[in-house]
């Protein structure tokens, strides 16, 4: 479909996608148990949503894979060679390079997907929102702290359905950590520490920003590219994928994999905002590990970030440590096995015992792991999501749909992303304590750091 086609056909959608915007808007206060919505069968094809994809050449391309079943009505990404498989795979899809030409012409979709770069999705997502669609972000949510509390706050006004893309946190294992924790299987925990194989990517101060400038490809828009973020010269450097190492586009290790690695710590614990985070970073040079100033564009090559959360909800304070980079935590000596998994671990200290999971929440299991043979779990309390493995964005579908909240709603995720966020604002200043207000979003005892809660964005791009 042409954009002048799907122009002349958008006024038939709108009348539809008021009725699904309108449903979903009181979802929040159906009566309907989760479980009503949540495997209920196949989806009606009178009832297909209008999908759009914002970012569709990366990890967008399997979230709209996995929704598959669904109406994928627009395409749209700034690079049309990387995104050229998912285009030919969808034919009849409108093609756009600008989300914003898309959301002015095409009336006829229902939600959108944004799969861009780190420092783009909060203006794409806000723009869904404010024009009436459901979103669907990859992970974080957001580039800085306020970006992820505007979205939240977008949400809730613009009574969307929404979902951010930690896919654990609609599996079973994530809900077992949960409800081992609180059934008291490893008693009060006061430690945890997570942490992850990033960066895979050239990342820290031996990467320098190019200095050669080669021409712009026919094929990418380098203006939309950049979007917010300061501009500079094209290079190759940055994509598709190692944008993840520079501050102006990406955020770093902890961004990439905090939101998988700590969800189930920031759900079991029943955290919010942390009182206070500090990181220290060190970086390969010489042939020696040393601790260093950022000197660079880029993330460290290592980093750890220490959280102090304060006592909630019949739960005392808790220290949080992120490694990343190739850091990790002291070995249990009561494990048998290997730390986490290849992707990084999360590890449960209580006054009771011990739990270590995976990425993702994948495999729990309770320290030293002979106490899983005479450990009774307790009964499940917490919904699950069934299906196949395309559940996290199927959570997401049946709530646009009408259905309860998807179950890593903005709600939920916008608080996780600011806390995975605020790590990497420690990281800025290494080696000082930033006391945090998180409900006014404010570093109280560092002008200079607190500054970094709020980004500046390019001429022309607001929020």
């Amino acid at each position: 479909m042409t954009n002048i086609e799907a122009e002349k056909n958008a006024g038939a959608g709108i009348a539809r996608r008021d009725f699904i915007r309108g449903v979903s808007g009181v979802a929040a206060l159906s009566v309907f148990p989760h479980t009503f919505f949540i495997g209920a069968g196949g989806i009606s094809p009178n009832e297909k949503l209008n999908i759009a994809g914002v970012g569709i050449g990366g990890m967008g391309k399997s979230n709209i894979a996995a929704c598959h079943e669904e109406n994928i009505v627009a395409l749209c990404d700034v690079d049309q060679k990387y995104a050229g498989k998912v285009f030919a795979r969808h034919p009849k899809a409108a093609q756009y390079v600008d989300y914003r030409e898309m959301f002015d012409k095409q009336k006829d979709i229902d939600a959108v997907i944004v799969a861009t770069p780190d420092h783009t999705h909060a203006v794409i997502a806000l723009a869904a929102m404010q024009a009436g669609k459901h979103v669907y972000v990859q992970k974080p949510m957001a580039h800085a702290v306020w970006e992820a509390r505007k979205l939240t706050e977008a949400a809730r006004e613009y009574k969307v359905a929404t979902q951010m893309g930690n896919q654990g946190h609609s599996a079973d294992t994530t809900r077992q950590i949960c409800e081992w924790i609180w059934s008291g299987a490893i008693g009060d925990v006061r430690e945890v520490h997570a942490w992850t194989n990033r960066p895979v990517w050239p990342q820290g101060v031996e990467v320098e920003r190019p200095k050669d400038t080669p021409p712009v490809p026919d094929t990418l828009n380098w203006d939309l590219w950049i979007g917010p973020a300061p501009m500079r010269p094209y290079h190759p450097t940055y994509l598709p994928q190692s944008w993840r190492a520079w501050w102006d586009f990406g955020t770093g290790s902890l961004g990439d994999l905090g939101c998988h690695i700590l969800d189930a710590a920031f759900w079991a614990l029943k955290l919010k905002y942390p009182i206070s985070v500090e990181g220290c970073i060190s970086t390969y040079w010489e042939g020696f590990w040393k601790y260093t100033e950022p000197k660079n564009e880029q993330y460290p090559r290592s980093a750890i970030s220490r959280y102090t959360f304060p006592a909630r909800e019949g739960m005392p304070e808790v220290k949080l440590t992120w490694w990343d980079g190739g850091l990790t935590p002291p070995r249990p000596e009561e494990l048998e096995g290997e730390m986490g998994d290849e992707d990084g671990g999360l590890l449960f200290i209580g006054d009771k015992g011990k739990l270590m999971a995976g990425c993702y929440g994948r495999n729990p299991r309770l320290l030293p792991e002979s106490r899983m043979k005479d450990f009774t779990p307790p009964a499940p309390s917490i919904p699950r999501i069934e299906g196949s493995q395309e559940g996290h964005e199927a959570d997401w579908v049946r709530a646009c749909k009408g259905g309860v909240p998807a179950s890593s709603n903005f709600d939920y995720s916008g608080p996780l992303s600011e806390m995975v966020l605020m790590g990497n604002l420690a990281v800025r200043f290494p080696g000082k304590k930033l006391l945090w207000d998180g409900e006014k979003m404010e570093v109280t005892n560092n002008k200079e750091a607190n500054a970094y809660a709020h980004l500046a964005y390019r001429e022309g791009w607001t929020l």
